[in-house]
């Protein structure tokens, strides 16, 4: 009976101190929910009924602890708030177990795993990270039989093959496959004997590519907690091919994550600490890529001139080509595509859209459009977005339209988001009597309800 309820103190008391009202913790709690894939209706009521002793189902006391955390600026666990044990995001001391706990969690649809929220105090796990005592664990599990160059290499090939398909089909396309193929066969790899020192990194940097893919998979259909279990994986990977440039890309997509879900935060120390690490360790591209990063991150947390002297920097980085990409850089596609796309991205944060707009326009010059169907796509709804933004609304429809050719059978929830904000506007330019916003509205209204 209600009446028999044990008031839940420490809730109450982390309510306090976060300075939340409860209507207001409620509306973060269905955010946070939302960023996992789940809808919530949770409201005030629910909130008191938590204080008074009721018992949040599923996944809310994570999303509850995740969303006291981002309220009160420190981590805040489920166990402090007297909703259960601590769980969730972390760095293991054996990566290849973790490799076998996330793979069956993918392959048997775990819904606490797919639904678990991205957690903001874990962005800047690996700066504390130890990797000294990882790589000792590793080392102490090397056991199986031989590998060499030939395996490292079909590991590669095949990464890039599932890399081309998410392009064109988007990460909902084979994950289990691909998971699969991390956790069955990848993994085991990495305890095997090697010849030399060289093809051991070799190994453990396809490996870190694959989790990578992995993670940004389920990026791409909106499960970001898994999403960032994935890429922590990878940059423990990388920190044991290349503990400077591969493991600095690794922290910059975790960065890149963090931002794209709104969470500044610790993005500006993680990606510092990338730039710092590779600089000079790897090729001028790679730089660009680490230092448009830093400049999202500071442009995002209001940092306007350090996000432009680092906009500067990646210019004048980007156009030296003298050196090699390494792999990991380089699958992302043309540097130059990339830098210019989050040039566009850092420009529009701080409201520029006439600047954002050009770099908008490299960043499509510089990609095959059958090639990168899905980043071809979404460049182009982010390019009427910067468009629109200087109330050319006429030419914001007609780069919508053009943008919705390249998004019908991708299965993506970044894809899905970006369809139904041009629904959303395109019914607004219809009231308003905007000239194409008819045809434009029903096609992205069409588009939806085909897609799954």
């Amino acid at each position: 009976m209600a009446g028999n309820r044990t008031p839940n103190s420490a809730l109450a008391e982390v309510i306090a101190q976060s300075g939340a009202t409860y209507f207001a913790l409620a509306r973060e709690i269905r955010s946070v929910a939302a960023e996992a894939g789940q809808h919530l209706g949770t409201g005030p009521s629910a909130v008191a009924y938590w204080v008074s002793g009721g018992t949040p189902s599923g996944q809310t006391p994570f999303y509850i602890a995740e969303a006291l955390t981002r309220r009160t600026k420190r981590r805040v666990t489920v166990a402090e708030i007297g909703l259960g044990c601590e769980g969730g995001v972390a760095m293991e001391a054996d990566p290849l177990a973790v490799i076998a706990d996330l793979g069956r969690s993918v392959i048997q649809r775990r819904r606490d795993f797919l639904g678990a929220a991205f957690t903001a105090a874990a962005v800047g796990l690996p700066l504390a990270y130890d990797h000294e005592a990882v790589a000792a664990t590793l080392r102490a599990s090397e056991t199986g039989g031989s590998v060499g160059p030939t395996e490292v290499m079909a590991v590669r090939q095949l990464t890039e093959m599932f890399r081309s398909a998410d392009e064109l089909l988007g990460g909902g396309h084979g994950l289990t496959t691909v998971t699969a193929y991390l956790t069955d066969t990848v993994a085991p790899m990495l305890t095997a004997r090697f010849p030399s020192a060289t093809v051991r990194s070799e190994a453990f940097g396809a490996a870190a590519q694959l989790a990578c893919l992995v993670g940004w998979k389920h990026h791409d259909l909106g499960r970001e907690g898994a999403a960032q279990q994935y890429y922590l994986l990878g940059y423990q990977l990388a920190c044991e091919a290349d503990p400077n440039g591969h493991a600095a890309w690794m922290m910059r997509a975790l960065t890149h994550q963090a931002l794209d879900l709104g969470h500044p935060g610790s993005s500006p120390e993680l990606a510092e600490a990338a730039l710092g690490r590779a600089t000079g360790k790897v090729d001028r591209q790679t730089e660009a890529l680490l230092l448009v990063t830093c400049a999202r991150a500071y442009g995002a947390a209001g940092q306007s001139a350090r996000a432009a002297r680092a906009l500067l920097a990646a210019e004048d980085a980007v156009t030296d080509t003298w050196e090699p990409v390494p792999d990991y850089a380089a699958a992302s596609g043309p540097v130059a595509a990339t830098v210019a796309s989050h040039m566009g991205k850092t420009l529009t944060a701080m409201k520029d859209h006439a600047a954002a707009e050009r770099h908008y326009r490299r960043a499509l010059a510089g990609r095959t459009p059958g090639t990168y169907q899905l980043k071809h796509g979404l460049t182009l709804a982010h390019l009427g977005r910067s468009v629109a933004g200087q109330h050319r609304h006429e030419e914001a429809v007609g780069l919508w339209g053009r943008s919705l050719d390249f998004m019908g059978g991708v299965v993506s929830d970044r894809n899905r988001r970006a369809v139904k904000e041009i629904q959303a506007t395109s019914a607004r330019y219809r009231r308003r009597g905007v000239a194409g916003a008819v045809s434009l509205n029903q096609r992205a209204t069409e588009l939806l309800s085909n897609q799954v």
